[in-house]
């Protein structure tokens, strides 16, 4: 048997190589952890199972996958969000809550790079052990200086690295249970332009970071001979962060506790013939779990609140393959992703999220007997999305009221061997 140190050792250099996110899923969540299901839009990802990376969509996909499977990736997200100021927007009533003059604040949409990584393990007929790497939430966005809603953010930044041990086992022919522990890290920074009496402007930078644990578990059932079905399911992770709030000269400890949501997913794949497979999935995901962010200070500095009241949100997809040749397939898809965001009020300019579709293709290409390669694109599109959101502190932060123009392209390389 061949040794799996290199995987491992490429894994690790994933974790630690992680660079600026950008969500593209609705919210902060990242649908990017794999990109074999990218042009299919991740319609059929809890039971497709068809290389590693079923370890984080369901683990119990592993029980489909013979010897050592590896796979990796990585994706490239450009979002755009520009603003366009309805005229209504207001500084701070702290500076006499006039018009703002600092402009637009360009397009704060970064490119984003996500790597994923996965080793799955066949030890027996029955048992399958694997680990995955990825980053399963993150979002960035970083305004020109001196916009109209400085106040409120210039820059909002959340990293997350998550590593998932998993195991699988096959407990009938067609029957199969999979479950796994996380171990993730958040990373985050957020900066706004604050105001000190009487009237000093002055940045205030918030950096934190910290460790938490999580689970998931899936269960997958062969119904028939061209019918497959998947459920899964990842826990809630409560990050407790913590680090230092920095405004002018003065630095102070900071903390807070935010509960990143549970998600559930429900799948099928339908083969239809021997060229087409249909593809499609409901998915949820329990936002509600984080009404506010709230940043608690030390040494008699105020406290700093981003009131968000998330709503609990779906996700449905649809997708098809067609198998060209022995060598190639083609891959589409089609979803609609539903925004966390409750409304216009306390939409942040941090994250200016509404309602999704995902517009996705790709080609899989059959290299070798053992080595897939796939490529996949996806275009989002998203409505005029209102904003009219005060911070709930007008005094400090003022009032941006206008829309956002947004869309985004996702481009991913996926590669897949067994040994």
């Amino acid at each position: 048997m061949r040794s799996s140190s290199m995987p491992l050792r490429t894994l690790s250099t994933l974790v630690m190589s992680m660079g600026a996110l950008s969500a593209h899923a609705a919210g902060f969540q990242l649908f990017e952890q794999n990109n074999s299901g990218l042009g299919n839009a991740y319609a059929g990802s809890a039971a497709i199972a068809e290389d590693a990376s079923t370890i984080y969509f369901n683990p119990a996909g592993m029980s489909l996958l013979d010897g050592i499977n590896v796979s990796g990736g990585v994706s490239l997200i450009k979002p755009s969000f520009k603003f366009s100021d309805s005229g209504l927007s207001r500084n701070p009533t702290a500076l006499g809550g006039g018009r703002p003059t600092g402009g637009s604040g360009g397009d704060p949409g970064t490119l984003g790079v996500v790597p994923n990584g996965y080793v799955s393990w066949q030890v027996n007929d029955r048992w399958h052990v694997g680990v995955g790497v990825g980053a399963p939430f993150g979002s960035m966005t970083k305004y020109d200086a001196g916009w109209a809603g400085q106040y409120q953010s210039r820059k909002f930044d959340v990293k997350t690295y998550n590593v998932n041990p998993s195991v699988s086992y096959r407990v009938t022919d067609t029957f199969s249970l999979g479950a796994g522990v996380n171990w993730q890290r958040l990373e985050a920074e957020y900066e706004r332009q604050a105001i000190l009496p009487p009237g000093l402007l002055t940045p205030a930078d918030v950096t934190m970071s910290g460790d938490a644990w999580g689970w998931n578990a899936g269960a997958m059932w062969q119904a028939t001979d061209k019918t497959r079905v998947g459920l899964s399911y990842r826990s809630k992770v409560r990050h407790k962060v913590d680090g230092n709030t920095e405004v002018g000269p003065l630095k102070v400890d900071a903390k807070t506790s935010v509960d990143f949501p549970d998600t559930a997913i429900l799948s099928l794949v339908q083969n239809l013939n021997s060229r087409w497979d249909l593809l499609a999935d409901v998915s949820w995901t329990g936002w509600s779990s984080i009404p506010e962010l709230r940043i608690r200070n030390s040494g008699g500095l105020p406290d700093d609140a981003l009131k968000l009241e998330f709503n609990d949100a779906w996700r449905i997809a649809l997708g098809a393959n067609y198998k060209i040749n022995e060598a190639w397939k083609w891959k589409v898809g089609v979803a609609w992703d539903q925004t966390p965001v409750s409304s216009s009020r306390y939409r942040p300019v941090s994250l200016p999220d509404n309602d999704r579709w995902w517009f996705a293709t790709g080609i899989q290409w059959q290299a070798t007997k053992s080595t897939t390669i796939d490529l996949g694109y996806s275009y989002l599109y998203l409505d005029k999305t209102k904003i009219n959101n005060d911070g709930e502190n007008q005094v400090q932060k003022g009032l941006v009221n206008g829309q956002y123009n947004s869309h985004g392209n996702v481009v991913g390389l996926q590669v897949s061997s067994r040994f």
